[in-house]
């Protein structure tokens, strides 16, 4: 009988246990943040991981029930509205989902708010306040809204700087730092105007930025991810191509169906001489294209077209697939409207030597002429480009002189 009542209290006990984890005003009532709870990032980890490959409607489905456990914590829309900003980055150009990113934004800094003023530990809140404002700032910086960018811009700062050096609470607090540090010393000096206004802000240190993303990268949970998007392109900037590759090879296993991390895989691939493997990438990205997958649009179409042309020009020597690729990467510059874009100049300049070889010179005139009127001036496509049109005049003349002897 006593064994009989013993089960009986345990599962009772069990049942309400389990009630109170599953009842989200019990969990309100229980946990002041969810950015360390354990049980919270299990139960998010799907979701994101289906996000960042692209399994949006999945992703969405997850979010909501999210929603529905914490209702009144910002987590859940910082997560719907992080997934609206992935479906912006493959072309920042396209504004579908601006307004989306936006509400899912404000609404993440209404319930922040709150979760501030009630809380007596103002780290999580602040966190969340800094991270929403941060991708309102760079949205809107994207649109050219300066003043809406400026705003946003100054109270992620505000929220960063209450966050920071508290990385011992959550290693995702050292995310904010991380990012200042770096791009508070690469502004000022990439864009030598901003330095009048840089001057009123604390100096950025960008090797203490990137050991403190690489960190977070490695121990964080919500913001590892975004940690390792900036860091490839960082390597990138600073001309660590190894480890722009190997990061973005990595990401890429991790998420085969990320546009930006397969473009930047095959990119990193090509610059550091692993021409099968850029191979190989570039055309599963041009496949992915063809077949209009999510993410994969032109941005990643001229990407991987300038890439197979290179190859098949520089190394099969297989001229008609190269003039193919480079004609395909032409036309995906043309309609993302980067036609000063290195991908399309360079394309360029590969068609006209190839015209030039095949004894086609107005063609060839007419490719490095393109050049000239989209390149700027100081660029390697500009000069070549230059320098071919002032030989063929020199040749010209030449040929005219000779025939007058």
């Amino acid at each position: 009988m006593n064994k009989i009542l013993l089960t009986v209290w345990l599962l009772g006990m069990a049942s309400l246990v389990h009630a109170q984890l599953y009842d989200p005003s019990a969990f309100d009532k229980k946990y002041d943040g969810l950015l360390k709870h354990p049980g919270v990032q299990i139960e998010s980890a799907e979701a994101i991981n289906l996000m960042y490959n692209y399994k949006f409607y999945e992703a969405d489905k997850e979010f909501r029930w999210l929603r529905v456990r914490y209702p009144k914590h910002p987590m859940p829309y910082f997560l719907m509205g992080l997934a609206e900003w992935w479906k912006i980055v493959p072309n920042t150009d396209i504004t579908d989902y601006d307004s989306q990113c936006i509400a899912y934004m404000d609404t993440t800094i209404t319930l922040a708010e709150k979760l501030y003023d009630d809380s007596e530990n103002k780290l999580e809140p602040s966190f969340f306040l800094a991270a929403a404002y941060a991708f309102k700032g760079r949205l809107y910086s994207e649109r050219k809204k300066w003043t809406k960018a400026t705003f946003a811009g100054k109270n992620a700062l505000k929220y960063f700087e209450k966050c920071k050096g508290n990385a011992d609470f959550s290693p995702e607090l050292l995310f904010g730092d991380g990012m200042y540090n770096y791009y508070a010393q690469w502004i000022p000096e990439n864009y030598p105007l901003l330095k009048p206004i840089l001057m009123f802000f604390p100096k950025g240190n960008k090797a203490s930025g990137i050991k403190e993303l690489e960190k977070t990268a490695n121990t964080a949970f919500y913001t590892r991810v975004e940690a390792r998007y900036f860091l490839v392109q960082i390597y990138s900037m600073e001309n660590q191509y190894d480890k722009a590759y190997e990061m973005s090879k990595y990401m890429y296993e991790q998420y085969p169906d990320n546009p930006f991390f397969e473009r930047y895989y095959a990119r990193s691939a090509f610059v550091t001489g692993r021409l099968a493997e850029a191979e190989r990438i570039s055309k599963d990205i041009l496949a992915k294209v063809d077949r209009t997958q999510s993410g994969y649009e032109g941005v990643s179409g001229r990407t991987a077209a300038y890439i197979l042309a290179y190859i098949n020009q520089l190394f099969y020597k297989n001229i008609p697939e190269a003039k193919v690729n480079y004609q395909k990467a032409v036309e995906y510059a043309k309609q993302t409207n980067a036609t000063n874009a290195g991908y399309y100049l360079s394309s360029l300049v590969g068609l006209a030597k190839i015209a030039n070889d095949e004894k086609n010179y107005d063609l060839a005139q007419t490719y490095f002429k393109e050049v000239l009127d989209k390149a700027e001036r100081k660029s390697s496509q500009y000069k070549e480009a230059k320098k071919a049109l002032d030989d063929a005049k020199k040749s010209r003349r030449e040929e005219r002189r000779k025939r007058k002897e």
